[in-house]
């Protein structure tokens, strides 16, 4: 490659850079690829929903939010004919009993979280109790948290899960990070071992 060319006025030119461009991905094969890492996310959150520290993790958060697989915002639990429970797991239930707030299930979980991890992460459409359980394991993925779970550290866990879960302590002693109520550290430490949950 010249490096070097004359200009006709006799002036002597040199090459100080190039450009490389990249070839541009054709639709079907950027929604192939789209395809394959959302299916490997549902695998792995699947893969971590076996551990039995992120199985009583998960239940203590729903122990301190107070959910249930069919709660809508309001719902309150032991309640009969609760008006906001729902029975159609074919999507997110959206509002509850202020018609504003989205937080449903087990998890307490909006219907943006629910677009963003269910639907643009993992391709799931659906909010049965499977979904919701990958959904949280999703939620505690991107907070990268699951193998000090794993692990049973469980104050670090809950710090950085109380970014997320209103309900949750930044640890022992010390209050939630939301001008929400909380339950304290010891609470969800006890639902956590009752669970079946082990610690370091």
């Amino acid at each position: 490659m010249t490096t070097a060319i004359t200009s006709p006025s006799g002036r002597t030119l040199h090459l100080r850079a190039t450009r490389q461009t990249t070839p541009r991905e054709d639709d079907n094969a950027k929604q192939i690829r789209i395809k394959r890492k959302k299916e490997q996310r549902l695998a792995e959150n699947r893969e971590h929903l076996k551990n039995a520290n992120i199985q009583a993790f998960l239940k203590a958060i729903a122990d301190a939010e107070g959910g249930g697989y069919d709660f809508k915002y309001g719902a309150v639990k032991g309640k009969k004919k609760d008006p906001w429970r729902f029975t159609d797991y074919s999507t997110h239930p959206g509002p509850g009993r202020d018609g504003v707030t989205t937080a449903s299930g087990m998890y307490q979980i909006n219907k943006a979280t629910w677009q963003d991890h269910g639907e643009r992460r993992m391709g799931l459409k659906d909010f049965t109790p499977e979904t919701q359980d990958l959904i949280a394991v999703s939620m505690l993925s991107g907070l990268g948290i699951t193998d000090k779970i794993k692990d049973g550290d469980i104050e670090a866990g809950v710090s950085q899960a109380s970014k997320l879960w209103a309900a949750l302590p930044e640890g022992p002693g010390k209050a939630g990070r939301h001008n929400q109520p909380y339950v304290e550290f010891k609470r969800f430490a006890a639902a956590y071992k009752d669970a079946g949950g082990t610690t370091k």
